[in-house]
């Protein structure tokens, strides 16, 4: 069993929290790009206010406890650990509620390198707990906007969890999927499930335009966020995203394994 002060230690430790990789820089542009209404930025959530740039860094202080200093504009972003902690009992609890359901649920990632790891855990647990972990429209292409042009990726699912390929990847069962923010992968799930006849989920679980996609479609939805994804912290403060759970989304994979374990120790699905 991960105690909360040991968590808390390895949060820091392994720099999920405290002073993070992601620059100051990074996320100030992405907050100017969110008030902007930049589609690259909303990740499929369309706001019910008007957020601007002041308004998204009070809300970003208060989520994650970044500095709220306008000035401050170079350097290494915080995260509060006490926050992620706080963030991760609630992501627990939503866990914990759709176990006792046994509710159908949809995992997917835009950051399959470093991400597939946790959710694959939670999606095993959720299974053995009686829930049917959904894998509608697997091998689906979507196409999604890139630098380089409009380029056609393919749905799969890897333990359970949803990613998309790079085009020419072929390589199934395995994390080579590609870093995507776009929400159109959970629409096209949600779009096959519908066609299909088959179950819609009642909670979605994932990062990125997988959760907030999912949540502005009414699907209650909770997942990870840095601090230059202001999205998933606006929906949750909008009502749309039940969590966000602030933490850097970018380091080695194995440093998420802690969370996993603490998450699912919280949730009762320990297994």
């Amino acid at each position: 069993m991960l105690s909360t002060g040991a968590l808390r230690a390895h949060l820091l430790a392994a720099r999920l929290a405290g002073p993070v990789a992601t620059p100051r820089e990074t996320s100030l542009r992405s907050y100017r790009l969110f008030a902007a209404r930049d589609p690259r930025v909303l990740l499929g959530l369309d706001p019910d206010h008007a957020w601007g740039e002041r308004d998204l860094l009070r809300l970003m202080a208060d989520k994650c406890g970044v500095s709220d200093d306008p000035d401050y504009v170079s350097g290494p972003d915080v995260i509060d650990p006490e926050r992620t902690l706080t963030a991760l009992e609630a992501f627990a609890r939503r866990l914990a509620g759709a176990a006792e359901r046994r509710a159908p649920v949809l995992f997917g990632t835009g950051h399959p390198h470093r991400l597939l790891g946790f959710y694959a855990g939670l999606a095993d647990a959720l299974s053995a707990a009686g829930c049917a972990v959904l894998t509608p429209a697997q091998g689906r292409c979507v196409d999604m906007a890139t630098r380089f042009g409009v380029r056609t990726y393919h749905l799969d699912y890897v333990q359970g969890v949803a990613l998309v390929r790079e085009p020419g990847v072929r390589v199934p069962g395995s994390a080579t999927g590609a870093h995507t923010h776009s929400p159109l992968p959970v629409r096209a799930v949600l779009e096959e499930a519908v066609r299909a006849g088959g179950p819609l989920p009642e909670l979605v679980v994932g990062d990125h335009g997988w959760v907030c996609g999912a949540g502005q479609l009414g699907i209650e939805a909770i997942g990870l966020a840095d601090t230059d994804d202001p999205a998933l912290f606006v929906g949750e403060a909008e009502g749309r995203v039940s969590v966000a759970v602030p933490l850097d989304d970018g380091v080695r994979s194995d440093y998420y394994r802690p969370l996993t374990r603490y998450v699912l120790n919280r949730a009762c699905l320990s297994q």
